[in-house]
C-alpha cells in the first residue's frame, strides 16, 4: 500500500487536523539542534503549514539525501581526475585532448552509444562550470531531497539531464554536451517557480532577495555556456560544449518539477497534469531518439568528423 497522501486524505486533514498540533511550528520553543533544522528544511521547501508540520513529524533522516550527495561526489571526482590528465583546471573545455577517447562526453559522432546521454553530466568544462553546479545542487538539491525523496528528486533530475542531451541533439546537431547544468536548472527552476507560485505560502527568511540570487547565479552560468559555445575551438571542426542543455534542464523543471514538488507526500497519478506533462516529455524523447536514428540519412544531416588529436 502506498504511503503517499491521496487528495481525499488531505480534504480530511484539512476539515478537521486535531490530530496535529495547532500551533505553529515556528511558534515551538524547546526544540533541539536537530528538530530546529528539520524545521528549517520544512520552511525553506513547503509552501503550507499542513505539509510542514507532517514532514516534521515524519522525517526520520533515514535513507539521508543519498543521491545528489553522490552525484556530486562522482562529478568532482572525474573533474579532479580530468584535471591531472590534461593538467588544466580552469577551461578545460578549451584543451585540445578535452574529447579524446572520452567515454563520458556526449558528442554527435558517437551518438549511438546511449549512455553518454546521461554519463556527460559527470563532465565539466572548468572549475567555474563545476563549482556553480556544485554549490547549487547541493544547496538547494540536499534539502528538496530531505523533503521529497531520492526518488521524486532523482527522477527530476534525471529527466532535465536527458532531455538536456536529447536537445542538443536536436538544435545544436555539431555541438559535444558536457555538465550537470540540465539537472542542476531542472531542480532549481522547479524550486523557484513553486516558490513564485506559493509566494504568500512561502516563509523562508529572505525569500526575495534568495530568489534573485538564484536568478543571478543560472544567468551567470548560461552566459558562461553561451559564452564557451562561442569562443574559437582548439580543434577547428569540432565546437566547444552547448548551451541548449541548459534550457531543457528548465522546460523539464516547470513542467515535471513544479508538479513534482508542489505535491508533497501525494500521489502523483491522481494529479492530471501529471500525466500530460508526461505525456509532452515521453513525445519529445520519442521524437529526439527518432531524429537521432533518421535524420541523418533522411535529412541529409551531416555530422563533422570525429575529433582525433595528437597525444
Amino acid at each position: 500500500m502506498s504511503n503517499k497522501r491521496s487528495n481525499s486524505f488531505r480534504r480530511a486533514i484539512l476539515q478537521g487536523n486535531h490530530q496535529l498540533r495547532n500551533k505553529a511550528l515556528l511558534e515551538e520553543s524547546g526544540l533541539s539542534l536537530t528538530q530546529r533544522f528539520i524545521r528549517h528544511m520544512a520552511y525553506e521547501t513547503l509552501p503550507r503549514e499542513i505539509d510542514r508540520k507532517w514532514f516534521y513529524d515524519n522525517y526520520t533522516g533515514c535513507p539521508p539525501p543519498w543521491f545528489i550527495i553522490t552525484v556530486t561526489i562522482v562529478e568532482v571526482a572525474a573533474f579532479v581526475y580530468y584535471g591531472l590528465v590534461l593538467d588544466r583546471f580552469v577551461l578545460q573545455a578549451t584543451h585540445p585532448r578535452y574529447l579524446r577517447n572520452n567515454p563520458l562526453v556526449y558528442h554527435p559522432q558517437v551518438r549511438v552509444q546511449a549512455w553518454r546521454y546521461l554519463s556527460y553530466m559527470f563532465m565539466h568544462a572548468g572549475i567555474e562550470h563545476l563549482g556553480v553546479n556544485v554549490a547549487l545542487q547541493l544547496l538547494v538539491g540536499v534539502p528538496l531531497e530531505m523533503v521529497h525523496g531520492a526518488v521524486r528528486i532523482s527522477f527530476v533530475y534525471i529527466a532535465g539531464i536527458l532531455a538536456g542531451s536529447l536537445a542538443v541533439s536536436v538544435a545544436d546537431t555539431s555541438a559535444p554536451a558536457v555538465g550537470a547544468s540540465a539537472g542542476v536548472y531542472a531542480l532549481l527552476s522547479a524550486h523557484l517557480a513553486n516558490i513564485v507560485m506559493n509566494w504568500s505560502g512561502m516563509k523562508c527568511q529572505f525569500k526575495l532577495l534568495r530568489t534573485a540570487f538564484a536568478l543571478i547565479c543560472m544567468s551567470f552560468e548560461f552566459g558562461r555556456a553561451v559564452w564557451l559555445r562561442l569562443y574559437p575551438s582548439a580543434y577547428a571542426p569540432c565546437p566547444h560544449p552547448s548551451f541548449v542543455a541548459h534550457l531543457g534542464g528548465v522546460l523539464v523543471g516547470i513542467t515535471l518539477g513544479v508538479i513534482t514538488l508542489r505535491n508533497y507526500e501525494q500521489r502523483l497519478r491522481d494529479q492530471s497534469l501529471w500525466w500530460v506533462f508526461l505525456a509532452i516529455y515521453v513525445l519529445f524523447v520519442t521524437f529526439a531518439v527518432l531524429w537521432n536514428i533518421c535524420a541523418s540519412s533522411l535529412l541529409g544531416v551531416r555530422l563533422l568528423p570525429a575529433p582525433k588529436v595528437p597525444l
